[in-house]
């Protein structure tokens, strides 16, 4: 090895004993002088510039030549800036930046894409803290031929985990401010040797990475107006069926998005599609007589980047093609007027417990992103196996970053938050000196506390780039904090509802009691909502949705069938208020499935006609099949996959049904207010009219709304058992006239005006209407609508 020295070489690094010497693939001129190229086309292969000086201060340049090589590499390396997080391309090169606050040394791993299966890594820098950290934040600015490359950083420290460190120079750890993650290029393909756990690195980015939005903006439909579609990207076009040209991928997604804007959904709710390891449960399954797979994805392993193996490109240009199909998804809805929202996991990551794999956080600084007790363990509100310290200043940033990232570079229009509640959590070594500056008198707070003002929550509510993007909370956790209708919420946080669906499933399937509670489901939860001073799209009203039963399975099983997971039908919910119809499974009689298929409508036409916002689950527009399995977590296919052949089965019977009704809701101004009603609007009836039934056997609730689009309708629910005759509300110069009775077989489930049969159908009941009333099936609901029309 030559040193070479030049005049503008002031001194030798002190640090130069323990520096990784990098190579390149390709020449790069560092801007020396003549001579240095001169030397370097006699014959030496790499060098390495070393730039000691500190802001401000004049530089210090090192130049090291290494032998010739077969990949004869040049590389630049500064002291670099603090700010901001992750790899960012500038003035002609990449600086690197990554927070530890207990780490006593820090390296930079460049890894050759070819390297990387072999878990080589193909050259380090050793950061110097004397000139590459600033605080508890380590940084590097390299200028180089960067192609092909991509990184890691490893950390040393202290190993001891009853302390809470676990510190380990072995470890190629992830930057968690990585714009995308690249590993296996194939989704449910191993690594190399059959490992489940290959090496990861990040992608390096490039200042000339521009994607071409097409004067892309935020649609900003008023979330009182939203029709949610909860969705998987891989399931929804996976299965042959689709006969897409990219299954399982955010491009095959684009190919279906007709699909949904059709039926009338205008935002889409994306399960995890945050970087995960499909893998991670990976074992065989001999009930499937398959592997068992991550297949929801609520485990994540890198919070900035999308899930490379669903992009068609797979490690296509290192992680960037997957980042520019997420985005043409995005693009496309957009185009579409379909919003897209993502389910976001903030609550543990992939590393699990102690015994879980150390992929990035952990090994960065296991006491600042996780919450631990004074002896090193874990808290689990996640039961998961972690927390994340989600009210940790750098952690709580780190999110807030995360976020502004995903609306800011993706477009993203809003977030779903996975356990929310743990997101109101006091963190590790809580105390308000160290959070607000000040003490708290009496203060008594442990880690794992619920905060009333949560300083994260507080951040995102009040981040002037989320201002406007829909915020919503699955109000609970693991550990048991339920706050439906009490998560912090500044006035704009809304909730999954699952009083709503626990209430509408009882009452549905007959269960006495629950009149009352079902007409608060009607008007948006104003017992829950309204005191707190949030309004009725606040509540995010479902009925199924990607865990528990499908609506076709949810009136089609009592109990739970998870056998195929392979756990002996111990996973799983078992209270799942769900009813058969009469018989257990699939097959059934004749009478059992009309019954089945009455109930469906039942549940759709409650969703749609609540004050609220409705959300569906992907397949459940056609009764999509689960075999009775509430707990499909682990299953990449049939199971989960979106049978495209199955919905068109469908498309003339319940699918029309749900265009239907998703129409009727979109025109009907009194469908999506944006207060709760009041007695102005709407009127509660029973059998009689004016006289509802509240008492503790009553199976019935109808009312009449006025609507300034159709003039007045009258919606009823027969839950009983027993059909009845309804007296309908008397409007002196008018009738009632049937739209909707879910009582009757397809096509005249939903008379629409283009339905060749109409009038006749509506005759057939002229002797009921002429006297203000109408015949209702057992377990039925209708919506008739006022018409100024004479007597039929």
């Amino acid at each position: 090895m030559e040193l070479l020295h030049y005049p503008s070489i002031s001194s030798i690094h002190p640090k130069f004993s323990s520096i990784k010497y990098l190579r390149w693939k390709k020449r790069l001129s560092v801007g020396l002088s003549g001579k240095l190229s001169a030397n370097a086309k006699k014959g030496f292969g790499s060098l390495l510039v070393m730039n000691n000086a500190s802001e401000g201060g004049e530089a210090d340049i090192t130049v090291v030549v290494r032998p010739p090589s077969t990949k004869p590499w040049r590389l630049e390396v500064l002291s670099g800036y603090p700010t901001p997080f992750g790899a960012t391309p500038r003035d002609g090169g990449i600086n690197f930046v990554v927070s530890s606050s207990n780490a006593t040394s820090a390296t930079l791993c460049l890894i050759d894409i070819s390297d990387l299966p072999e878990k080589r890594v193909t050259e380090e820098i050793a950061l110097d803290p004397l000139t590459h950290k600033t605080g508890d934040v380590w940084h590097v600015f390299v200028k180089g031929d960067l192609e092909d490359v991509v990184y890691g950083y490893r950390f040393d420290g202290r190993f001891s985990p009853e302390d809470g460190l676990y510190f380990d120079s072995s470890k190629i750890l992830i930057d968690p401010y990585a714009k995308a993650v690249v590993s296996r290029g194939e989704y449910g393909a191993l690594g190399h040797n059959g490992d489940c756990w290959p090496q990861m690195a990040c992608l390096v980015p490039s200042a000339n990475n521009e994607f071409d939005w097409e004067g892309d903006l935020p649609l900003n439909l008023p979330q009182r107006d939203l029709v949610i579609y909860e969705m998987h990207v891989r399931g929804f076009t996976n299965h042959e069926s689709s006969n897409s040209k990219f299954p399982g991928t955010y491009l095959g997604v684009v190919e279906k998005l007709d699909h949904l804007e059709n039926i009338g959904f205008n935002c889409i709710e994306l399960m995890p599609c945050h970087e995960f390891n499909e893998l991670e449960y990976y074992s065989y399954n001999p009930v499937q007589g398959d592997y068992k797979m991550n297949f929801w994805g609520y485990s994540t392993i890198n919070f900035f980047s999308p899930m490379a193996r669903y992009s068609f490109a797979g490690l296509g240009n290192h992680g960037l093609g997957a980042v520019n199909e997420f985005k043409y998804l995005v693009r496309e809805a957009h185009k579409r007027g379909i919003e897209v929202i993502m389910d976001v996991v903030f609550n543990h990551t992939a590393e699990g417990n102690e015994n879980g794999p150390t992929l990035s956080f952990r090994g960065l600084d296991n006491l600042v992103f996780y919450m631990t007790a004074p002896r090193g363990e874990y808290y689990n509100y996640s039961g998961c196996g972690n927390t994340l310290n989600c009210n940790q200043p750098i952690v709580r940033q780190f999110i807030l970053d995360s976020l502004r990232y995903w609306v800011t570079e993706m477009h993203i229009d809003g977030f779903r938050f996975d356990l929310a509640s743990i997101l109101t959590r006091s963190s590790s070594l809580w105390d308000a000196v160290h959070v607000y500056g000040t003490a708290t008198e009496d203060e008594t707070l442990t880690t794992g506390t619920p905060l009333s003002t949560p300083p994260l929550i507080d951040m995102i509510s009040n981040d002037p780039i989320l201002h406007g993007v829909k915020l919503i909370a699955e109000a609970w956790d693991c550990g048991g904090l339920y706050q439906v209708g009490m998560f912090p919420h500044w006035g704009i946080w809304s909730e999954w509802n699952g009083k709503y669906r626990d209430v509408v499933r009882q009452f549905i399937k007959g269960t006495d009691g629950f009149s009352g509670a079902f007409a608060e489901c009607i008007c948006g939860s104003p017992n829950l909502y309204q005191e707190g001073g949030r309004k009725p799209w606040n509540s995010i009203n479902f009925v199924c949705v990607h865990d528990g039963f499908t609506l076709a399975d949810l009136v089609t099983y009592n109990q739970k069938h998870n056998s195929a997971n392979g756990e002996d039908n111990k996973d799983g919910e078992n209270h799942n208020n769900s009813w058969n119809c009469g018989q257990e499974g699939e097959f059934a009689s004749i009478s059992v499935k009309s019954l089945r298929r009455r109930q469906m409508r039942n549940f759709f036409l409650c969703l749609m006609v609540s004050q609220g916002v409705p959300m569906i689950y992907m397949g459940d527009e056609y009764g999509h099949t689960k075999g009775g399995n509430n707990n499909t977590y682990c299953h990449d296919n049939y199971i989960n996959y979106f049978r495209w052949d199955k919905m068109e089965e469908a498309a003339s019977d319940f699918l029309r049904f749900c265009r239907l009704m998703t129409e009727f809701r979109h025109e009907c101004e009194s469908l999506g207010l944006n207060d709760f009603p009041t007695a102005d609007r709407l009127q509660w009836h029973g059998h009689a009219e004016g006289v509802p039934d509240w008492s503790e056997r009553s199976r019935f609730v109808a009312f009449t709304l006025i609507d300034s689009v159709k003039g007045e309708l009258y919606i009823a629910f027969n839950s009983s058992h027993r059909p009845v005759t309804v007296a309908l509300p008397e409007r002196p110069g008018y009738r009632w006239e049937p739209l909707v009775d879910t009582g009757k077989t397809a096509p005249f489930d939903f008379l629409s005006p283009d339905l060749q049969e109409r009038d006749i159908a509506i005759r057939q009941y002229a002797h009921f209407l002429n006297s203000d009333l109408y015949p209702m099936l057992s377990y039925s609901s209708v919506i008739l609508v006022l018409s100024p029309t004479e007597i039929i």
